[in-house]
């Protein structure tokens, strides 16, 4: 139903690169641009045509890098400002830390009445020393150009509280947490056919008796795939029956893989890597169990998409990730960054058939009543016209 009042409000949602936009809040901007008129702003790359075409928004390309680069973010913090004071938002919405950090500034230097940023993950998390200081500063800046912040867990919340990067009353969880929601009736394993599913057992090399499991996300350390690879070439020397499927791409310039990690992942017959794919059911759909050990997360949509594909879960014990799964209800919680425990619940759901099943008959059912797409989207609109109510933008 579309909002006449609101119809002629400007929100920017920003996010560093286009592929947030496009993958982050699939479907969220083309939902708002029936409330107000939408704008998304990513680095100027081919990808961001993509998001205008799909979500049916303007785009604008402005330059972010996402590493630290106080030049360069000097120059994206100007170019936004003129952006901002041509186009005369009533929101600024960004997602992402450097995107956070450069929206926000000029946002409030160009005088935008409602400046929101929702954190999906913290990489200081996992920093020290000087790197982990800088990302201490750029959080504490950016939360303090910031008319709210948006975890999107609630132990972020805490964590973002307990460090005193910003005080509580400046932050708030929509909903039960998660940027986007999960929309269930598209991630739903009854929409993959049985053929389709033999056909790429097939093209794998993977037989009905073998136990997949599927890590999906960037190949990357901080995901935990090193641990996750180790542990994964101890159990198959005992069982060979046992399969692992990595769905990603690697970061090579960014977060590398150690070297004999990698010699694993490209020369293991019994491990499969499949690159970036825009569609991830079809794999999740042969799996038998996901496997998720990352050091650190905001709200990891892939743990919710396995589990509205039914599939129960071994999850590390860190934000998003302990609120999406239930120790014993629909998957196993391990500490991060720990090999021995990940290999004993991998181990445990590997032979254990019945707990397995028990956890994937609760899986399904807990992301649905608690992460669905078309509730998150209202929940997050509810709060921009509470927030403009607040400003008193008419």
């Amino acid at each position: 139903e579309r909002c006449n009042f609101f119809m002629q409000k400007k929100i920017v949602r920003i996010t560093t690169v286009p592929e947030a936009l496009r993958v982050l809040l699939r479907g969220q901007l083309k939902f708002m641009s029936a409330h107000f008129e939408v704008i998304g702003v990513a680095a100027d790359e081919p990808l961001l045509a993509k998001v205008q075409e799909e979500q049916q928004i303007r785009t604008e390309g402005i330059n972010m890098t996402r590493k630290i680069t106080p030049f360069a973010d000097l120059k994206s913090i100007w170019s936004l400002y003129k952006f901002f004071k041509k186009e005369k938002p009533v929101i600024v919405h960004t997602h992402t830390p450097k995107a956070g950090l450069v929206g926000m500034i000029a946002a409030r230097m160009a005088g935008v009445p409602v400046r929101m940023h929702t954190v999906a993950g913290l990489p200081l998390m996992v920093a020290s020393g000087v790197k982990r200081t800088v990302l201490e500063i750029v959080e504490k800046v950016t939360y303090t150009f910031a008319t709210k912040v948006y975890p999107n867990s609630f132990r972020q919340a805490e964590f973002i509280v307990e460090n005193k990067f910003t005080n509580s009353s400046k932050i708030k969880v929509i909903g039960n947490g998660s940027s986007n929601g999960i929309d269930t009736t598209y991630f739903d394993p009854k929409l993959i056919a049985e053929e389709s599913k033999t056909a790429l057992k097939k093209q794998m090399q993977l037989t009905s008796t073998d136990i997949v499991l599927c890590f999906v996300g960037r190949i990357v350390s901080d995901k935990g795939i090193a641990e996750l690879v180790t542990s994964f070439v101890e159990i198959n020397k005992q069982n060979s029956n046992v399969k692992l499927v990595l769905v990603g791409p690697f970061e090579s310039h960014l977060d590398p893989l150690d070297a004999e990690t990698m010699k694993q992942i490209k020369q293991h017959a019994c491990i499969k890597w499949i690159d970036f794919q825009d569609d991830v059911r079809p794999y999740l759909a042969i799996t038998d169990v996901f496997v998720f050990p990352s050091y650190r997360e905001g709200f990891p949509n892939v743990v919710m998409q396995a589990g509205a594909m039914n599939l129960p879960c071994i999850v590390t014990d860190i934000n998003g990730c302990n609120e999406i799964i239930e120790q014993g209800k629909n998957g196993l919680i391990i500490p991060a960054q720990d090999k021995v425990n990940l290999k004993k619940a991998i181990e445990r759901l590997v032979y254990d058939k019945a707990l397995r099943l028990n956890l994937q008959s609760n899986a399904r059912e807990m992301i649905v009543t608690r992460y669905e797409q078309k509730l998150v989207w209202n929940l997050i609109l509810q709060e921009y016209k509470e927030m403009l109510k607040a400003h008193n933008v008419n």
